[in-house]
């Protein structure tokens, strides 16, 4: 049986393919559906450290954090399994900052590799994602990391993932799941 190989720029082409960008905001089950099917199993092998080694080049680095942070929002709507691999998708974003990589992308690609942080729960990394956002001007992510690191100042974590994760949203999470500012997050 013959393995076939994938590569950062694979995985990069369809990203930004035609196909992903008229799709992707519209988050269907068959987008998911097609996300699952053709990357499940490759998000299996970056969980489990297989593609370590695209973090030696940005556009590698780019793939790994589209692979571990973006697919699985879409492969476990929903589902607490979106969230198994943030951790290791902010690793790969630190690092990827570490190495200079950010000054090697082109600006249209830098959104995604900082989108680990602006998903963090932390919030030294939160303010990071907002630095981040300003310093390179992508003002469409701007307010967008404003809001969620300001979730994160004012309850330690963001109320829109605790049925996801089946934690229990304190009263004043409730008020604010319920009101018209939940649907900025």
């Amino acid at each position: 049986m013959r393995t076939v190989t994938i590569k950062p720029t694979d995985i990069l082409d369809y990203w930004y393919s035609d196909f992903m960008q008229k799709h992707w905001f519209a988050s269907t089950p068959a987008l998911d559906d097609v996300i699952r099917e053709k990357y499940q199993s490759l998000w299996e092998r970056a969980a489990a450290g297989e593609l370590d080694h695209w973090q030696d080049s940005p556009e590698g680095a780019l793939a790994l954090v589209i692979v571990l942070d973006q697919f699985p929002l879409n492969m476990f709507r929903g589902k607490p399994e979106s969230f198994r691999t943030e951790r290791k998708a902010i690793d790969v974003t630190l690092n990827a900052l570490k190495k200079g990589f950010d000054k090697q992308l082109s600006k249209d690609r830098l959104s995604f590799l900082f989108m680990p942080l602006m998903h963090s729960e932390i919030l030294e990394e939160q303010d990071l994602s907002v630095a981040l956002f300003r310093r390179y001007g992508l003002t469409g992510n701007i307010k967008f990391a404003e809001h969620h690191r300001e979730l994160v100042r004012k309850y330690g974590r963001f109320p829109h993932r605790n049925a996801i994760l089946g934690r229990e949203s304190t009263p004043a999470e409730v008020a604010y799941l319920a009101s018209r500012d939940a649907f900025k997050g």
